[in-house]
């Protein structure tokens, strides 16, 4: 009788255990929670990873958006959920921003998390408006420090790549602009279109088309290196701007206490997504790029984010930008 009993307690704790939770899974659908709103680069890049994702796992990942202020209502969300696996979230460098830009949020971007792994890198790109006066980087730099009060900088929101993007430019160039922030991309973009703006630095993703077909000014890109999708635009570290380089990454999460073989799993997709020859294509008609396999884990992500933590929190301080 004893024994009978050690037995079938032995069963129901194994039954229990996350391991065996685990083999199971999934065993319905994962939502991908995305911060914004539909049809922009993360959402398009949400959408690849999730067809891709969702094949390795034999499961659908459905995408919803849960846009509004600067990502954190995401992130508020799926700091709630369940953790069991089938809510995960995706992020860009703002995940990293927030705590800084912030004053109070209702989560911490390390804690209230288990990292899935990273997934993508884009370079930014500093545009003017067509007509505007200086035609290079050195020109545009001794412009900028010669007429500072009269340049504006166009941004799609706080906590938008751009409105980063324009606080690391500033920081480097040591001249404070006057900022224009507006309610997303799109109608930041078309003031510049417009001539209303003068200055934007957003992702590849949202200004390559108008650099390529000459509606705007373009004077480099944000990585270190060259870009190939836009051939001749030189890096800003090598025009002007020693050591400057922005990368937009995004990351993958799931909410704090997911089983860690919950999350081995997820990343184990994540790494045969981002090796998928189809989504590398995609990606980089987007200019922008898969991380390697080895990065797309949750050590990486989770050393990635608190170093970009580390990174962003003095320049976001020195700015005064805060958001409520």
């Amino acid at each position: 009788m004893k024994t009978a009993l050690s037995t079938s307690l032995l069963c129901l704790a194994l039954a229990a255990s996350p391991v065996s939770y685990a083999a199971g899974y999934p065993d319905k659908t994962i939502t991908m929670i995305v911060p914004f709103a539909a049809g922009g680069p993360t959402d398009t890049i949400a959408r690849l990873l999730a067809q891709a994702m969702g094949t390795d796992l034999k499961q659908q990942i459905i995408v919803e958006n849960v846009g509004g202020a600067g990502g954190t209502l995401a992130a508020a969300r799926v700091a709630r959920a369940t953790p069991d696996g089938y809510t995960i979230f995706i992020h860009h460098v703002g995940h990293a921003t927030a705590p800084s830009l912030y004053r109070k949020l209702p989560y911490n971007s390390i804690d209230s998390f288990e990292p899935i792994g990273l997934a993508t890198d884009a370079t930014s790109t500093l545009i003017a408006r067509k007509d505007f006066p200086a035609k290079d980087m050195p020109e545009l730099l001794a412009y900028l420090k010669a007429n500072k009060e009269k340049v504006t900088l166009a941004n799609a929101g706080i906590g938008a790549a751009s409105h980063l993007c324009g606080m690391l430019f500033m920081s480097a160039v040591g001249v404070e602009l006057t900022t224009v922030p507006y309610k997303g991309t799109g109608p930041a973009m078309n003031d510049l279109l417009g001539g209303q703006v003068d200055l934007m630095c957003d992702q590849a993703t949202n200004t390559m088309s108008h650099i390529k077909s000459g509606k705007v000014k373009a004077y480099g890109v944000t990585y270190k290196n060259a870009v190939a999708s836009l051939p001749g635009l030189p890096p800003l570290a090598s025009s002007g701007l020693p050591g400057f380089e922005l990368s937009v990454w995004h990351g993958l999460y799931a909410p704090k206490a997911t089983p860690k073989e919950v999350v081995n799993r997820l990343s184990s997709a994540l790494q045969h997504a981002v090796a998928d020859p189809a989504v590398k294509q995609r990606l980089a008609d987007l200019s922008t790029d898969p991380v390697a396999p080895n990065r797309a884990t949750p050590d990486a992500l989770r050393a990635h984010l608190k170093a970009e933590i580390d990174k962003w929190g003095p320049i976001i301080k020195k700015s005064g930008t805060y958001a409520d």
